[in-house]
């Protein structure tokens, strides 16, 4: 297939016309998205900026390539949905003569701070405040790789280019197609800018498998003797407050690989939600928000131009996009050694789940692979309330490949490096959602502190007789009663019959997993009758 227009143009062509701006400075890019009347400086500096119709992702509008690359690799399906070669060409060429017109933007950058794993990617926006977002979320490069830069996958991103579902054979006027082959991203119809980073997530999460490394949605820190830790979470469960820790570096707070050398983060910047963000809860971000940082759909004052965290009338999905170094205590670059210990995040919205347990490895292996939590609103469009979710490797949106590649990979690197995993509750305790209350963050910080330090590793412990995990008796800072679900309910016999609930919604997930050893399955809960 040739990506040109039907005159003969190319993306290169456009590129290299005086209406492409090239690697342009955060200071002008800035510049460039005030004067362009794309967004507002708040107090601090930041570029706050709104979204439109779209505030989350458009998971139901992304598509990969159908081709001879993908075709025998990828599990296709309603999250890997197919396109053909012929429908992503002609969205491709209706794209340039599209852009043809308009004054663009080009980054350079990186995905990976392992130099030998790192993919080289150019981002191509219709906004300035998209590839000001670009260049703060991926990695930049020194001026010396800049010279010799060429990307392995470009991003483009043209929010006013509409896909037309009768003609291109789309689901909406939003389209997200990946080809592999092309070696590019289309991006359409949306403003939302997670579009462009979740995009190359997923072309690493194909392409790092087959060299040998373990693509993860988690994110990472590293204490000061060197104990790298990883959480694994949905957007929602915590992952970016948890990982914020003023007592150990941070390495990433969304995406990783975990290589035979160790453990890097994929991107250069944060993308932290912000939805209630208090400088008392979470001190780093908050200090973070500041010129440089793209605020997403976060309403301002409209004379003091103050940011209202707790005004969710755009989205429950505030967001705010910043470079690394913006936290005090990041790791630069975005490396440590294989960790010690790893934490799954759910947000459990039936409030059934202990708040940390310990985790065999073959309990490791199903609660990975099941990939529970309840999705929160604002992430997705349309979700307006928790929504009970299992979402494979805690990041079945971003996986073209089998979920058993995945789990295979983390299954060899506990074997090697015999790291502790545990199972944390961010969720509801002392009932379900609308009854119950959410866990308090001190109570989890406290637990995850604890577990951090290994001083989990030989308390006393007792197993959850419906779950079968390994619930620690006590905790530092934490009410014992607030260990065990059961005792935080007012009624037992409606706890139980929540957890029993939720068992078998596990066990029914689990039944598509048919090649997955006999071990493995039987380590998920104990469903009765």
């Amino acid at each position: 297939m040739s990506l040109r227009h039907a005159n003969g143009l190319t993306l290169d062509h456009i590129i290299r016309s005086d209406r492409a701006s090239i690697q342009l400075s955060v200071p002008q890019l800035i510049e460039a998205a005030l004067y362009r009347r794309e967004g507002s400086l708040t107090d601090s500096g930041a570029l706050q900026v709104t979204t439109g119709t779209y505030t989350g992702r458009s998971p139901k509008d992304k598509y990969i390539v159908r081709d001879s690359i993908t075709a025998s690799h990828v599990a296709w399906g309603s999250t890997n949905q197919p396109m053909t070669t012929e429908q992503f060409g002609r969205l491709y060429r209706k794209a340039l003569q599209y852009l043809e017109q308009r004054e663009l933007f080009v980054f350079d950058g990186y995905a990976g701070a392992d130099a030998a794993y790192r993919l080289p990617v150019r981002v191509v926006s219709e906004y300035a405040w998209h590839n000001l977002f670009a260049q703060q979320l991926f990695i930049k490069p020194m001026q010396e790789e800049l010279r010799s830069h060429k990307p392995a996958f470009t991003v483009i991103s043209a929010p006013g280019f509409k896909a037309d579902p009768a003609e291109d054979g789309t689901n909406s006027e939003v389209v997200v197609a990946i080809s592999f082959e092309e070696r590019v991203v289309l991006i359409g119809g949306t403003e939302y800018a997670g579009e462009m980073k979740k995009s190359i997530f997923s072309v690493l999460n194909y392409l790092l498998p087959f060299q040998d490394v373990f693509p993860m949605h988690c994110s990472a820190n590293i204490g000061a003797d060197g104990d790298t830790a990883l959480f694994f979470g949905l957007s929602g469960t915590g992952k970016t407050t948890l990982s914020a820790d003023p007592n150990r570096s941070l390495i990433g707070d969304d995406e990783h690989g975990w290589s035979p050398q160790g453990v890097f983060n994929f991107e250069g910047g944060c993308y932290a939600k912000c939805a209630d963000l208090a400088p008392e809860k979470e001190p780093e971000i908050w200090q973070a928000i500041r010129f440089g940082t793209v605020l997403e759909n976060v309403v301002l004052d409209s004379k003091t131009h103050v940011p209202d965290y707790a005004d969710k009338t755009l989205t429950e999905n505030t967001r705010a996009a910043y470079p690394i170094d913006f936290i005090p205590n990041a790791m630069i670059p975005g490396v440590g050694g294989h960790p010690k210990t790893i934490i799954f995040l759910t947000a459990d919205a039936s409030g059934v789940l202990p708040p940390i347990a310990r985790l065999t490895k073959e309990q490791a292996m199903y609660y990975f692979l099941s990939g529970y939590t309840s999705k929160l609103a604002g992430t997705e469009r349309g979700v307006t309330q928790p929504v009970a979710t299992f979402s494979t490797c805690f990041g079945a949106p971003f996986l073209p490949l089998q979920p058993t590649v995945y789990a295979e990979l983390l299954g060899q690197r506990l074997d090697e490096h015999r790291a502790q995993v545990y199972l944390v509750n961010t969720g509801w305790t002392s009932g379900p959602y609308g009854t119950g209350s959410r866990m308090k963050l001190s109570y989890t910080r406290a637990m995850v502190k604890a577990a951090l330090a290994g001083a989990l590793a030989d308390v006393t412990v007792t197993a959850d007789p419906i779950f079968g995990v390994l619930v620690p008796d006590y905790i530092p800072g934490v009410p014992n009663e607030v260990l065990v679900p059961r005792h935080t309910w007012p009624d037992a016999k409606a706890y139980e019959a929540a957890a029993q609930e939720l068992a078998q919604q596990f066990s029914r997930n689990f039944e598509k997993f048919s090649d997955v050893a006999d071990n493995i399955r039987a380590a998920g809960p104990r469903v009765s009758g």
